[in-house]
């Protein structure tokens, strides 16, 4: 293995981040502030990702490391900016249990957690009770997958977070929804949402994680940039379901990385929705680590990007156990000089016999200097499994455009119901309508050229 040495301006650049993550945030708590530092040792160690490195090398992050974020606690609202945002997200999240962060803070005047049942707890980690909190360092922010260099600049500055706990057996049927807003000022600014659900065994949940800019289409480019670094953390117990939507939709100038981390107990069942639109540079890390016998794991995700946007998606899911099961389905629609990348690695450990595991990447390219990089990935040790992936790359096929103008649809109604088509696949299975909605609208400005 070659070790990359950091340039002085990567160096800088991470130093730079990491400064403005820790300042001015002091917990309370003595665990906290030893992980907070165990978290910053591992930044400077590790520095900021080039091109030189394999998970990266598609990814420039050149551009995020030139813009001088300012860290969000030295950030104010602008004035009648949260009467707005009220007015807003009502009409946005169409559920009555939600908890809002703006840049990072979690607002109790846009949230709404009242009359939940005995045994779930919806909240940001001040309002945690006395008995989950002490249970905090079991969970939070000890996740495998947690030691890379954004989630652990995440960690560093850690100070609250978004908490979603579900007790032995408590099912919920009206999804949760996390609605994470970035509102941009004068200067650049650096938001580090942070996210943990704990399912308990038996329990059942779906869970909503979106992160926007405020008052704004995504498609917005005359905000300043803005940085939105978000870790989210889901632990299922035995037997628990956890159904979870990620909808990453941040304004076209803005920078987005996020890191998933998921951990399945014996019989758990867990799906991920993911729809990407938004963001100049976005990367998704999805790691999840099934850790008993007999766990199902469905994976659907959605990009679509346009003009000079870069979306990089890297998962990887790890089977320990028997009998374990793996479907994952990634599609992308390029447009214009847009680049996607795909890496998906699934690795089979010699122990995880009669493993279930399917893989496939299906991409679209709507233009000639649309650019997508693919690489499905089985690494697979034992031996009695039934295992498959793929990718496919593909245009817009002209027989069948000449079908439906064949039946008297105009051109680009032609070509929007075959890229509707595409997409729906991955939209259909959403939790609410609404959703699925106001996507739908997403898709068809962005592919409208």
């Amino acid at each position: 293995m070659t070790m990359q040495i950091a340039t002085k301006s990567e160096i800088s650049a991470i130093d730079r981040l990491l400064s403005e993550a820790i300042n001015g945030t002091t917990p309370t708590d003595a665990w906290l502030q030893q992980l907070r530092d165990n978290a910053a040792a591992v930044v400077r160690e590790l520095g900021m990702p080039t091109t030189r490195d394999e998970d990266w090398r598609f990814t420039n992050l050149a551009p995020l490391a030139a813009v001088p974020f300012q860290g969000a606690a030295a950030f104010e609202l602008p004035q009648g900016t949260l009467g707005n945002l009220i007015d807003n997200i009502k009409i946005l999240s169409k559920v009555d249990r939600r908890l809002v962060f703006v840049n990072g803070r979690y607002s109790q005047e846009l949230s709404a957690v009242a009359g939940l049942p005995q045994g779930l707890f919806i909240g940001n980690l001040a309002q945690l009770p006395a008995e989950l909190r002490d249970r905090l360092p079991e969970y939070l922010a000890n996740q495998e997958g947690t030691q890379e260099v954004f989630a652990a600049l995440n960690t560093a500055g850690l100070n609250d977070a978004a908490v979603i706990w579900l007790g032995k057996n408590v099912a919920v049927e009206t999804p949760i929804h996390l609605l994470f807003v970035s509102v941009t000022g004068e200067t650049p600014v650096l938001t580090q949402p942070r996210t943990l659900v704990v399912a308990e065994p038996g329990s059942a949940a779906t869970v909503i994680e979106e992160y926007i800019v405020a008052d704004r289409e995504w498609c917005a480019t005359e905000t300043q940039p803005y940085f939105t670094n978000a870790v989210t953390e889901i632990y299922l117990g035995q037997n628990a379901e956890v159904n979870h939507t990620r909808i990453q939709r941040e304004a076209a100038n803005s920078f987005h990385i996020g890191k998933s981390a998921i951990a399945q107990a014996k019989d758990s069942r867990y799906s991920c929705i993911e729809v990407n639109t938004g963001s100049k540079i976005s990367r998704h890390n999805l790691e999840i680590y099934q850790k008993g016998e007999g766990t199902q794991t469905t994976l659907n995700g959605l990009t679509v990007v346009g003009g000079e946007q870069l979306a990089d998606t890297h998962s990887n899911v790890v089977l320990n156990y028997p009998h374990g099961m793996v479907a994952q389905l990634q599609k992308c629609i390029v447009e214009d000089r847009a680049h996607s990348v795909f890496n998906g690695r699934v690795f089979v450990a010699k122990a995880a016999q009669l493993t279930d595991a399917s893989q496939l990447n299906r991409n679209l390219i709507l233009s000639r200097k649309g650019r997508v990089d693919t690489k499905p990935q089985l690494e697979i040790i034992a031996d009695d499994v039934k295992c498959t992936h793929g990718a496919t790359v593909s245009q817009l096929e002209a027989e069948e455009l000449f079908y439906l103008q064949s039946r008297g649809l105009d051109p680009v109604t032609s070509r929007n119901l075959l890229i509707d088509g595409f997409a729906g696949e991955i939209l259909e299975k959403l939790p609410l309508p609404s959703l699925a909605h106001r996507l739908s609208r997403c898709l068809a400005c962005l592919t409208s050229h």
